[in-house]
């Protein structure tokens, strides 16, 4: 199990490039809409938001799309 906050996993989100969700959707063969709902909480199985600092406490256990998330950003920031 990942545990993050809210507000990080929202960081993560907001620095990907314009056009990140469908690459990541690509990669893992999902919809991006699949992603979008991720970032936001919604209807992910495996996924549990309860209350606590920096807009509450996230838990899942599926982190293949945090995992690409994060290195498209590292490769973004790094102009890789």
């Amino acid at each position: 199990m990942t545990r993050t906050t809210f507000n990080r996993l929202r960081s993560v989100k907001d620095s990907l490039p314009h056009g990140s969700m469908d690459a990541i959707a690509q990669e893992l063969n999902i919809t991006a809409d699949e992603v979008r709902a991720y970032f936001n909480g919604e209807g992910i199985a495996d996924y549990h938001m309860e209350a606590g600092p920096e807009g509450g406490i996230v838990t899942f256990s599926n982190t293949r799309i945090l995992e690409v998330a994060l290195r498209i950003a590292w490769e973004a920031k790094n102009n890789l």
